[in-house]
């Protein structure tokens, strides 16, 4: 038992580094430090390993740090990016990363000895608030959803802001997927997931490809998507004191995602897109997420445009948990999304 503690942990000390760089929202509660330190409610449903996570969570706001700081951001990005890997070796260390240019835009096929056919693919967007994370590190929900399907998993290294804007890591995806699209892949071979910032990236994708006029995935998922970074959304404030992840209120860094553009543009916050002629869509969600309204918006706005939504909200979950080592319930959904693929794939 004591082992999965100590992992339980480490995966805090990322948590206090994910609330200085997580999704910014206009929560106007601020919480004692003493109401910080404090354990949040442990729900009895989940597994012990989730139990043993919240018993060493804290919770409430925090204030939202600068992102703006070159220096200060690219520390975060070197230390979260080292803790991402380890956390994804946690899950399985038996993998092989193989670098691939994607007519300029750098990715890895992520490929396990269970990896058995190569005429599907899986592309990944990696989440990380648009300004974190990258393709070589933030394998967690990979290393689980491509073995489980046994398809290969191309991640793609999208450029980030603040040095990149809007619309440059859309950009990257839509290139990324044309080179599929070039080099033999029809689109219904093809599926498309992310998750936090990620998850909205794949929607953006897809109705990008949809409007301008290209052949569509087989399905997509998105997994504790960020779909309305205005910071609208009843959990934004219900949950703002109950999820162990997204402690951060306020900040800008949205704005540094955004560029020029007007938060509530439709391929920035995809929650107020239009989603007719939009493939099957998994949206997978946590009880305990600030982000949980982003999903229940989206899946209302998609099925009123008559899309194939499945909402999948799951008890007592954090944001980002299927990246979680030793955690039952990430073993569960990530083999709940694999199945999805498996079902659209033609």
């Amino acid at each position: 038992m004591n082992e999965p503690k100590q992992r339980l942990t480490g995966y805090g000390l990322l948590l206090v580094l994910l609330a200085l760089t997580g999704p910014g929202t206009p929560v106007q509660s601020q919480t004692t430090n003493d109401q910080e330190q404090a354990p949040p409610l442990i729900p009895a449903t989940v597994s012990e390993q989730a139990q043993a996570f919240y018993a060493r969570a804290q919770i409430g706001s925090v204030p939202a740090g600068d992102a703006g700081d070159p220096e200060r951001l690219e520390r975060i990005r070197n230390m979260l990016g080292r803790m991402f890997r380890a956390y994804a070796e946690e899950i399985s260390s038996d993998f092989e990363l193989v670098e691939q240019n994607l007519n300029g835009v750098p990715a890895f096929w992520i490929k396990t000895p269970a990896t058995r056919r190569t005429d599907k693919v899986i592309l990944y967007l990696h989440g990380g608030g648009y300004i974190i994370g990258s393709a070589e590190t933030n394998l967690g929900s990979a290393l689980r959803i491509g073995p489980a399907a046994g398809i290969p998993v191309l991640s793609v290294d999208y450029r980030l802001a603040p040095e990149h804007p809007f619309p440059a890591a859309l950009d990257d995806a839509a290139t990324a997927y044309g080179w599929l699209l070039d080099n033999g892949y029809r689109g219904g071979d093809i599926a498309v997931y992310g998750d936090s910032a990620g998850g909205g990236l794949a929607l953006a994708l897809t109705l990008h490809l949809r409007d301008s006029g290209m052949p569509l995935p087989a399905s997509v998922a998105a997994l504790s998507p960020s779909t309305d970074i205005t910071g609208r959304g009843d959990t934004r404030a219900t949950l703002a004191d109950f999820d162990p992840v997204l402690r951060s209120s306020g900040g800008g860094r949205n704005l540094l995602y955004a560029g020029d553009e007007p938060l509530d543009h439709p391929l920035i916050s995809p929650v107020y897109a239009d989603y007719h002629a939009f493939p099957p869509l998994l949206i997978q969600v946590g009880t305990r997420e600030k982000l949980l309204s982003d999903s229940v918006r989206l899946a209302r706005r998609a099925r009123g445009d008559g899309v194939n939504v499945t909402l999948d909200v799951w008890e007592g979950m954090w944001h980002g948990w299927h990246d979680h080592p030793d955690l039952p319930e990430a073993e569960q959904a990530s083999s709940e999304v694999a199945q999805f693929f498996l079902t659209y794939f033609d």
